[in-house]
């Protein structure tokens, strides 16, 4: 904890820049500036200060163009789309807030710009699924803009969205020499704010859609792709990979066998239940569901991942709806397809990493568990305390995976 903010759920959405300094999503004076703006300010206080510290970046990022600057209106733009994904987050939920529907648009904009722009401009590409498209960006490697080379296809979790993947995964990937791929998925970004397309399960009819395009970009080793997924995308990249033969390599970070797992433990530990009372959470009785509903809402950091984000993400609007959606979230029956050699992190203090190291053994694959620790920096969830170290480690084993040399 960087105790910047002086709200718990500001402090846990507010410093997820930090981890993207490294990469020219933020400079620690700004976000600092930003939390003394937001003071003891409420969810609007917190969303003003961002968004205001957004449209000024947006500002200087045309002048500095105006002036034909362009490495430094690139720089700009694509921080500023950093400060507005930053915004949003405590209006999470359904019905959609016009303000964060607002702030994505600014930040797809900046986005937009900044990858426009230098000697190898990037644009938005369209990815076929079904009756609609996937949002998603090519981020070529730096130095072989040119040329074929592996390619990572970069997967969110719940609520990140491809700004925050870009900077949290693709910049240190195109350092690397590899290609990346981003996107939003069901339930993730634009699919979920601009279209309500709610989160699937079966992930690996995505991951298809994904490949199918990936392998016919000109650019793209297709017999090197590598799949990786951070947060939630710990779950939905080695689903994907259950089913998909052409991913070469995969990372999941964390490691996450389902969604409900984590629940029912809690609610076994919590309430005393034997773990057959549990074993389907979409059918707890109703009195112990109650119970969990009043400790969840009672918590705002619980009710936020819960009723905010997880009944918007879902499409639901009961807990047990979501239980019911959750128990459909799970690697059982599948993790035994993963063919590949996958790699499985998990960080110390991350309760959702708690279970990796059973994920990992569960597996039949060449199979790599990759710890990260508190006297690192590098505890918490996604090691976004220290996410350099993580990205330098991943990208070492992936290069062993493919034989390439950094």
């Amino acid at each position: 904890m960087t105790g910047l903010f002086r709200d718990e759920l500001h402090e846990d959405f507010g410093t997820w820049p930090i981890a993207y300094i490294p990469y020219g999503g933020a400079d620690f004076g700004e976000i600092r500036a930003v939390a003394r703006a937001i003071g003891e300010g409420d969810h609007s206080a917190y969303f003003s200060a961002w968004t205001t510290a957004g449209d000024r970046l947006s500002a200087e990022a045309d002048a500095a163009l105006a002036k034909g600057h362009v490495a430094s209106a690139r720089a700009l733009y694509l921080r500023a789309s950093t400060f507005h994904a930053t915004s949003f987050h405590p209006l999470y939920g359904a019905p959609v807030d016009p303000r964060l529907l607002a702030a994505f648009r600014k930040q797809v904009i900046a986005f937009d710009k900044g990858v426009a722009l230098g000697p190898h401009p990037t644009a938005p590409l369209a990815i076929p699924f079904g009756k609609t498209t996937l949002p998603a960006y090519f981020i070529a490697a730096e130095g072989f803009e040119t040329e074929v080379r592996p390619l990572i296809v970069f997967n969110n979790g719940y609520d990140c969205t491809i700004t925050d993947t870009y900077f949290a995964c693709a910049v240190a990937a195109s350092r690397r020499g590899y290609h990346s791929l981003v996107f939003d998925g069901p339930g993730q970004g634009a699919m979920l704010y601009e279209r309500g397309v709610p989160l699937r399960p079966d992930w690996e009819v995505v991951i298809k859609a994904v490949v199918d395009f990936a392998e016919a970009l000109p650019l793209v080793d297709a017999t090197r792709i590598a799949l990786s997924g951070w947060s939630l995308g710990g779950y939905l990249a080695p689903r994907g990979a259950s089913a998909e033969p052409r991913i070469a390599a995969l990372i999941a970070d964390p490691g996450t066998w389902g969604i409900a797992d984590g629940f029912r433990e809690v609610i076994v530990r919590l309430f005393g239940l034997p773990v057959e009372a549990v074993a389907d959470l979409g059918t707890l009785d109703q009195a112990i569901l109650d119970k969990v509903e009043a400790v969840i809402r009672a918590n705002r950091q619980l009710s936020w991942k819960v009723v905010q984000r997880g009944f918007w993400v879902h499409g639901v609007d009961t807990l047990r709806a979501f239980f019911t959606s959750a128990e459909l979230f799970t690697m059982t029956g599948r993790a035994g397809l993963i063919s590949c050699p996958t790699l499985i992190t998990q960080a110390e203090n991350d309760m959702l990493a708690a279970g990796a190291g059973a994920f990992a053994a569960a597996l039949r694959c060449p199979t790599t568990l990759m710890r990260f620790t508190a006297a690192e920096g590098a505890d918490g969830h996604c090691e976004m305390g220290n996410r350099s170290l993580l990205n330098c480690r991943v990208l070492d084993w992936l290069d062993e995976q493919f034989g390439t040399s950094s």
